[in-house]
């Protein structure tokens, strides 16, 4: 199987790039190309359009790090995203959020419209969450309060609603995991935990990729 691992950061799949540095981009039969994007939805609905444009793929799989506003969701906990949202695309009316639906003007909520082609026990262990897409991360707690009253989300990230959407545009089945490095809340990086989130995450991902079936 051919498959593409996308990312916003090279930190965050160090792990799994040293890993596919040594076996000369193969786990197990599986090829494995990577793709790092850059941080934000512009750059990677752009780099990942791009790409996809020159190459084929099996399946691709957006993995990073993630905020949480769920306090169920431990940190450093992996997770898998069953929808995610353009949570900014839409107008504003007065203290109002018109989402870009009911404007008329496409569908904020993405999620993966393909059929995908692993069947892994390994996925069956991760909870399933609903993610939203920022530009710009929650940090005050007004505006937490507000975003999870509206949309519901457990998580945040700044790429997974654009990954998806151009996933979908080539028909490509794709799978975002996230583990979760900090909770939402007024910026306190002392609360954060990167390197666990990161280590979890690799962990995980290298245990999916061999679990798949050739």
């Amino acid at each position: 199987m051919k498959i593409l691992l996308v990312a916003a950061t090279s930190q965050e799949i160090e792990p799994l790039l040293s890993i596919l540095k040594k076996s000369v981009g193969s786990i197990k039969s599986h090829e494995v190309d990577t793709l790092i994007t850059g941080v934000g939805m512009v750059a990677t609905a752009f780099n990942l359009g791009k790409h996809l444009a020159l190459n084929t793929y099996h399946i691709a799989l957006n993995i990073g790090i993630a905020g949480s506003f769920n306090s169920d969701i431990a940190i450093g906990e992996v997770v898998l995203v069953s929808q995610d949202i353009f949570s900014e695309l839409g107008a504003e009316d007065g203290d109002q959020f018109i989402s870009i639906d009911d404007l008329g003007f496409g569908t904020a909520g993405q999620v993966s419209e393909t059929d995908t082609p692993i069947i892994s026990s390994k996925l069956s262990q991760l909870k399933k969450v609903r993610a939203i897409t920022v530009n710009k991360v929650h940090g005050s707690e007004e505006s937490i309060l507000k975003t999870r009253s509206q949309f519901n989300a457990d998580i945040e990230s700044m790429e997974g609603a654009a990954f998806f959407y151009a996933c979908n545009q080539f028909s490509l089945p794709c799978l975002q995991v996230r583990a979760i490095s900090n909770f939402v809340e007024r910026r306190n990086t002392e609360g954060w935990n990167i390197s666990l989130a990161i280590k979890n995450l690799n962990n995980f991902t290298l245990e999916l990729i061999e679990s798949i079936k050739a």
